[in-house]
C-alpha cells in the first residue's frame, strides 16, 4: 500500500497520522483484559461482549487489541466513535483511527487479509472529507473525497464508494462532471445491492438523456420502485421524490409493467 500512503500523506497535509501511543487509546492500567492474551483472542472476546450489549467491556477489550495492532479492533472502535455507540460520539477520533488503519496496511489489494477494514476506512475518510468535521483540522475538500472514493471503488470494489463516486461524477462535485462514467459506477454498485445506486441509476435510465442512452422507462421506474421499498428511512427522504417524479411522467402501460416487474423481483436488483 506504499503508493496510497504517499497519496494519503499528500491528501491530508497537516492532519498528522497519529499513533495510538498517548492518544485517547492509551490503555487504562486498571483494565481487566489479561495482558498475556493474544490480540485476536481479545478482539473475539470484545466482539462477543459487544453483541451481548456489554459496551464498556467490549470497548476495553477492543481498545487493548487495537493497541496491539489488530485492524479489526481498530475498525470497530472507529465505528463506535463515529456512531456514538457505547462511547461519546467523536468523529475526529474516528477519523484518526480510520486514517491509521490505512497508513499501516502493507498490502493495498482486495485480497489483503485486512481488505474489508481498509476499504471501509477509506470510504469513511471520503465521507469525512465530503462533509468536514467542525472544530477540527478536517475541513470539506471534495476533490480529496472524490479521490478516496475512487480508490475504494477501483481497488476494493466497494459498493458504497462506487455509489458515492458515481454521485459525485454525476453532479460534478470535486471535479468535472462525467455522467457516462457516473452511470458505470452506479451500475457496478447497484449490482451489489446498493439501494442508493439502484435508485439513482433507475432515475438516469428512465429518460436516458443525461447519460446519452436510449430511454428505458420501464426499467428505470422498476429500479426506483424496488429501491424505495428497500430504502432506509434516511435514503427514503431523497429516493421517494425521484420515484414519484418518474411515476408521474410514465405512461399508464409503463407504470403497470414496471410495478409488475418490481413485484416479481422483490428483494433483487436489476442487473441487465
Amino acid at each position: 500500500m506504499h503508493g496510497f500512503k504517499t497519496v494519503l500523506s499528500a491528501l491530508f497535509g497537516s492532519v498528522a497520522l497519529l499513533s495510538f501511543a498517548g492518544s485517547a487509546f492509551a490503555l487504562d492500567p486498571k483494565t481487566v483484559v489479561p495482558i498475556e492474551r493474544a490480540p485476536g483472542e481479545v478482539f473475539s472476546l470484545g466482539f462477543k461482549a459487544y453483541k451481548r450489549g456489554e459496551k464498556l467491556e467490549a470497548f476495553e477489550a477492543l481498545r487493548y487489541a487495537a493497541e496491539k495492532g489488530h485492524a479489526g479492533a481498530r475498525w470497530k472502535l472507529g465505528q463506535m466513535y463515529a456512531q456514538g455507540d457505547g462511547v461519546p460520539e467523536n468523529d475526529y477520533e474516528a477519523f484518526k483511527i480510520f486514517e491509521e488503519i490505512i497508513a499501516e496496511d502493507e498490502d493495498d489489494t482486495s485480497s489483503s487479509p485486512n481488505a474489508a477494514y481498509v476499504a471501509s476506512s477509506v470510504v469513511a475518510l471520503g465521507d469525512y472529507m465530503r462533509t468536514g468535521i467542525p472544530g477540527t483540522p478536517v475541513s470539506v475538500d471534495l476533490p480529496q473525497a472524490r479521490q478516496l472514493y475512487f480508490h475504494a471503488a477501483s481497488i476494493f470494489g466497494d459498493p458504497k464508494a462506487q455509489f458515492e463516486l458515481g454521485r459525485m461524477l454525476l453532479n460534478g462535485d470535486g471535479g468535472r462532471p462525467n455522467p457516462r462514467q457516473a452511470a458505470r459506477w452506479l451500475k457496478l454498485s447497484a449490482e451489489k445491492g446498493n439501494t442508493g445506486a439502484q435508485a439513482l441509476l433507475g432515475y438516469l435510465l428512465f429518460d436516458g438523456e443525461k447519460i446519452s442512452l436510449q430511454a428505458q422507462p420501464v426499467r428505470g421506474l422498476a429500479m426506483l420502485t424496488l429501491a424505495l421499498r428497500h430504502a432506509t428511512e434516511k435514503d427514503e427522504r431523497w429516493i421517494r421524490p425521484l420515484q414519484e417524479e418518474v411515476f408521474s411522467l410514465a405512461s399508464e402501460g409503463d407504470r403497470r409493467t414496471a410495478l409488475a416487474y418490481a413485484e416479481e423481483h422483490q428483494g433483487t436488483i436489476a442487473k441487465n
